[in-house]
């Protein structure tokens, strides 16, 4: 594990971008994550973002071009890009509070209406970086749970809606409990005999008209994770309530600006994944898969399956399961391992307690899961796992996203 990261050149990854910044190379098999800059945008997007950096643009027109796209991608009757899914959660939220007045507009987040509830199944208050809950604070809007943790009903539901909600918010997420919560179609239904409209968090999913055909009113996606354009969010959804949202630019929207690069190459992102290959992209994300079950199979103390991805995305991954007794060391012990490795590898460990790693191919860059492949069979047969502090392995689990902006120019 201590080579030199000159001989690893034969895999014939392109790490001159990260060299010429004075930055640290890393290989992401943890997935979309914001924290590893949410995925890899192809040249093609990257061509489009560039070009019109040096130009200027009506921002409404180019709003307007990509309101028709999303709609061909989603099946919404209109839609607008802004600076993140995130975002997209807040504007939706507030364009519930105040429609399309502009005073209304202005007086959130101190003055958000008589109107400003938004029913969220308590199951479905993840953390993904930040608090879900916070999205919808930002703007005015007041948290109403239904439920508890496990269990929501739709009862519970109904008597939520009648407390002045605006808005009710479900969350598609592989962070959020997975049973025992209301089903989308259920709640759309619910929600609409008491006249609210349905926001959907889909930040992180691949299927994009799903959740319009189910009866979501708006729905959020991430323009870069599956995308592959740049950080940004898609809100689609009924026409009224995307230009209500629209609308939150004038207000509590203006921190959350798109630029005119970044409308360009979501454009582009978007116009590529309606051409996209699907097939070819699954199959490659399989061949991977296969290449890194053959290195650990057989390797004692591990068992690595394909698993499907839990929110029914088009996906798998690899889950390594560890037996610490015959491998030497635990899960969480080998994720830290991996990120010490020349150069890191960042595996998915956010479930590291239950006894196992995950391996995700998406977005590899040429060259990477090869790798992989390799370093897979040095790090899983060598003894430095068992020097990793195991209970501060796990307990980096829980609290390194923080951890990470507490530490941050400590030390410079």
């Amino acid at each position: 594990m201590g080579e030199k990261q000159s001989q690893r050149e034969d895999y014939g990854i392109d790490w001159s971008w990260h060299d010429s910044m004075g930055i640290s190379r890393v290989v992401n098999v943890c997935g979309t994550m914001t924290s590893l800059g949410g995925s890899i945008a192809s040249l093609r997007v990257a061509k489009a973002t560039a070009e019109a950096m040096p130009r200027f643009a009506r921002m409404h027109e180019l709003q307007a071009k990509a309101s028709d796209l999303i709609s061909q991608l989603t099946g919404a009757e209109a839609g607008f890009l802004t600076a993140s899914a995130s975002a997209g959660i807040s504007l939706a939220v507030a364009g519930c509070m105040t429609g399309l007045d502009p005073a209304r507009a202005e007086d959130l987040p101190c003055e958000p209406g008589p109107k400003s509830g938004v029913a969220v199944q308590m199951g479905h208050l993840c953390e993904y970086g930040a608090p879900v809950s916070q999205a919808i604070e930002l703007v005015g809007g007041h948290v109403r749970i239904v439920g508890q943790s496990t269990l929501a009903k739709d009862y519970q539901l109904e008597a939520v809606l009648d407390e002045g909600a605006a808005a009710a918010l479900y969350v598609i997420s592989h962070h959020v409990v997975d049973y025992g919560m209301i089903p989308l179609k259920r709640f759309c239904e619910i929600a609409h005999a008491k006249g609210v409209p349905v926001i959907v968090d889909a930040a992180s999913e691949y299927e994009l008209e799903g959740f319009i055909a189910a009866g979501a009113d708006i729905a959020i996606y991430s323009g870069h994770k599956f995308m592959g354009g740049p950080t940004s969010g898609i809100v689609a959804g009924r026409k009224e309530l995307v230009r209500a949202a629209y609308l939150q630019n004038i207000g509590i929207g203006r921190g959350m600006k798109i630029g005119k690069e970044s409308i360009a190459g979501a454009i582009e992102a978007m116009a590529q994944w309606l051409e996209r290959d699907h097939d070819a992209v699954r199959a490659a994300e399989t061949a991977a898969l296969e290449m890194w079950k053959e290195a650990i199979d057989g390797l004692p103390g591990f068992d690595a399956k394909r698993i499907p991805d839990p929110t029914g995305n088009p996906l798998e991954r690899l889950e390594v399961h560890v037996d610490p007794a015959i491998a030497g060391a635990s899960a969480a012990q080998y994720a830290v391992a991996f990120g010490s490795y020349d150069p890191p590898i960042i595996v998915r460990g956010h479930e590291t307690e239950k006894g196992y790693f995950q391996l995700d191919p998406c977005n590899l860059m040429p060259g990477q899961a090869e790798l992989v492949r390799d370093a897979l069979r040095q790090v899983l047969t060598s003894s430095e796992a068992a020097a990793v502090d195991e209970e501060a392995a796990l307990a980096d689990t829980r609290n390194g996203g923080t951890e990470s902006y507490m530490r941050w120019l400590e030390d410079v």
